[in-house]
Formats: structure tokens, sequence, C-alpha cells
């Protein structure tokens, strides 16, 4: 006889679910002083101790189908099986009923900053931009606050893993995987150096009108107060192509046991140049994914585009290239005058016409990413079939970054980490009941959450006062 240990989640109902997970996330708010509750509000979990066996849902692998009446064994962080009932149940696994649930792979964000950024308006709480234009050696994951009140909320909504990404001058850093639960960046990181970022030059960029004299001003060329005339669009496009091919001498230097100089720079652009991780190129117009695409085949990286406002017009030349696209603002308002108001609702499903693969991801703001689901949500409501839209924030990102061996899908030896939920998670009325990540059942409480429960009491203890 097999030993298990048997926890329920059948015909509970949502409300009921709502307030247990509260109640369940703060039911040690008697026993630990509030100082410690505010500085402490998500509480990682201990790595996996036992097998975890979840039964009666209906699972949605994303890459393999959908499994009705399922079962999936977790186990050391890994899901050891996963199918129908007839799935055989180890000896001393902790079982979870979720009868009439849905269990779907945590939702991956390819654009987020998360853990680097806390609050716009104080910038020490930001870690997203370095001095300088070329920061290839600017590695995401160091500056990870595992402490970060978007974190939890980010979690709620059913994103578990996220890249987070610096920002700023030509060539930003490198993206890092990072899965959304641990005491440390460490322990959260998952790959450190997942692709480089480079911002294309926009060539429609107008001169600033403000921000100090002109060219040449005060006290004539060379005066104090001059400044250099700004650079060409041609000069910031050879700008970038002289980095790189300063780049590949020095790894080729390397390659042939040459004596060199160390530079951080440089080394850190070595795997992209070698096509081992993707270069995403932060391009929005036509003009810039076109002059992206000859100069990467010219270069021969690995290209991934991002930001994709125009990607439609390109459809057809990144299909034959097979440039994936990471579409940023799918609920953002229309670029220009002339677009219908439906530009940005409409375009995954353009793309998924056109043949384009596609991931979709935020705008990049921490303080957004929760709404990632309803990213993806809303281009389900103007065409884009529900499965690609899901595969839009799972297994295209995790492909496109290369983590797919990870994350991304329910498949066995990929990382536990997936939602239970009532139904599915790009649906703003569906509840995430409970996430796993890398197998651990993780805390599901988040600032908001807190604030709910602190001001609800207000309320309460204003009717008593009334009604005394």
């Amino acid at each position: 006889m097999h030993t298990h240990t048997r926890v329920t989640l059948r015909h509970t109902p949502r409300l009921l679910l709502q307030a247990a997970s509260l109640s369940l996330s703060l039911g040690m708010a008697g026993v630990l002083a509030p100082a410690a509750l505010e500085a402490q509000v998500v509480i990682p979990t201990a790595a996996q101790s036992q097998p975890v066996v979840l039964k009666g849902a209906t699972i949605h692998t994303v890459t393999k189908g959908v499994i009705e009446n399922g079962v999936i064994v977790m186990d050391k962080g890994k899901i050891l099986a996963i199918g129908g009932a007839d799935v055989a149940v180890p000896r001393g696994a902790k079982v979870v009923d979720v009868t009439g649930k849905h269990i779907y792979p945590g939702l991956i964000d390819a654009y987020s900053t998360v853990g680097i950024s806390e609050i716009g308006s104080v910038d020490v709480s930001n870690d997203i931009n370095e001095l300088g234009d070329f920061n290839p050696n600017v590695r995401a994951e160091v500056a990870v606050n595992a402490e970060s009140r978007h974190i939890g909320t980010t979690r709620s909504a059913g994103v578990l893993v996220a890249f987070s990404t610096p920002g700023g001058g030509v060539i930003s850093g490198l993206s890092s995987a990072i899965s959304l639960e641990g005491w440390t960046w460490e322990e959260m990181s998952m790959k450190g150096a997942a692709a480089l970022n480079v911002n294309w030059p926009d060539p429609n960029a107008r001169p600033r009108r403000f921000g100090g004299p002109p060219p040449g001003g005060p006290g004539g060329p060379g005066g104090r107060g001059a400044q250099p005339a700004p650079k060409t669009y041609a000069e910031q496009v050879e700008e970038i192509r002289n980095f790189f091919g300063e780049a590949r001498a020095y790894r080729d230097a390397l390659k042939s046991g040459q004596t060199v100089r160390t530079d951080t720079r440089y080394a850190a652009m070595i795997p992209a140049l070698n096509g081992e991780i993707p270069v995403v190129v932060a391009a929005e117009g036509v003009a810039q994914i076109n002059d992206a695409l000859t100069w990467a085949k010219q270069e021969g990286v690995k290209l991934v585009i991002r930001g994709g406002r125009d990607a439609i017009h390109v459809a057809a030349r990144l299909k034959a290239d097979q440039v994936p696209v990471i579409l940023t603002s799918t609920m953002s308002a229309p670029p220009r005058s002339d677009d219908g108001y439906d530009e940005a609702y409409s375009t995954p499903t353009a793309l998924y016409k056109a043949g384009v693969k596609f991931a979709i991801a935020g705008e990049g703001n921490a303080l957004y990413s929760y709404r990632l689901p309803w990213d993806a949500g809303v281009a389900v409501a103007f065409g884009l079939p529900e499965e690609e839209a899901l595969k839009a924030v799972t297994i295209n990102a995790a492909e496109f970054m290369g983590i797919a061996d990870k994350v991304g899908s329910l498949e066995v030896g990929k990382e536990a980490t997936l939602l239970i939920t009532t139904g599915t998670p790009l649906d703003m009325t569906t509840n995430i009941i409970q996430s796993y990540i890398q197998g651990r059942e993780i805390d599901m409480n988040d600032m908001q959450k807190q604030f709910f429960k602190k001001y609800m009491e207000k309320i309460n203890q204003a009717k008593k006062k009334i009604a005394s």
C-alpha cells in the first residue's frame, strides 16, 4: 500500500478559495510583529522535499495537447511523469486533488525589469541603465533584488519566469532568465547570459529642440558651451558595425592563441557572435526592422526583434529570414493618427496569419509585469486563437531566449513550474489558486493582498465603532 498525504481543492467555491489563500498566506499575522510582516511580505519556500502529485485537473501542456482528468508527478523540482488517471503515484507522495481545475505552465515575460526596478521616481531603487553606449558585459541578474514587491504581484498573475533586461545606450547588456522564487539572485537565476540587447537607432529621430546650446553655440565654434553635432543615423549604425567587428577580432585572436589584453566587453560578445545566444534588437519602425535584418544577416548573428510596432509591414521578410518578434505594448493606443484604433490589439493576429513567430511581452515596466496575461488576452479578443496566445507567453518566449529545455510547456524532465487555475490565465476573471516554481509550493501572498486585508480590517473596525 502506498502512503499518501492528501489535500483537496475539489468543489471549493471561488470566493472561499480567495479567502483561504489570504488566510494561509497571512496566517501568522497574529504571532508576528507588524514590522516583520512589512519587511517580508513574500516568504520564499524551501526546495521540494517530497514527491507531489496533482490529480484530476485538465492539463494544458501547450506542446502536447490537453489532458482531461490528468495527473502530474513532481519530484526534486522536475516533472517526473504526466498523463491520464493511470499515471502511477510514488510512495510517500503528497497527493493534491485538483479536480475541476486547470493546470498551465507558468507564464514567461520575455522583456521585463522585475527585480531591477522598484519605484520609478526614486533613482536609487532602479538599476536598469549603465553609463556609456556600449555595455555588453552588463548582466542583469546580479542586480536583481529578491525582496522586490513587484515579484509577488507578478507571480499572483501567473508570471513565474522573467527575462530581466538592462536598458540604455546602444548595446545595453545581457538579459538574464530568472525564476520568481528564491532568497537571492543566485537562487533565482536560470540563465545569466540569455540574450544580448541592442537598441537600434531611429532613422527618423528629430534633433533635440531643448537641452543646451546648439553645436558651436555661445563663444563660437569650440568656444565655451559648444556641443558636438549630433551623430547621423549612418554614423550610429557604423558604430554598431565597428563594435561587433572589434569584438569578432578579439574572439578570433583568442581562438588562434594570440596574447591579447583582456576586455570584458568583447568577451561578453562572444556567445552572441557564435550564435549561442540571440541578439535582441529593439526596433519599432519599418526602416529600423529592415536595416536590423540586413545587418544581422551580414553579421551572422541569431536575431530577435523586440518592439515590432510595424512588424506586420515587414512580415514577408521576417518569415523568410525566420526571425521572431517579441511584441510589446499590445494594449497601447494607436501610434499614428491615421492608424486604426485596434492597430496594437490586432498585430499578433496579423503576424500569426502571416506565419511570423512571435512572443508577447509587456512594456518592460516592473510595475506592470502582472499585466502580461492580459497583454496576450487582448490579442485573443481581436482574433488570435487562444492556444497561440498561450504559446506567445510560454513556449515561444522560452524558445526564442534559449530556455525551452527548462520551462515553457509541461513535459517530463522540465522544471515543475506551473499554475493551478479556475480557467485560462489569459482571462482577467480567472483565479490563480496556487503556483509551483521548480516544485516549490510558493507563498501566494503579495503586497496588494496584504493591503486588501489591512484596509478591510479598517472598514470592519469602523463598522463596529458605528454599531456601538
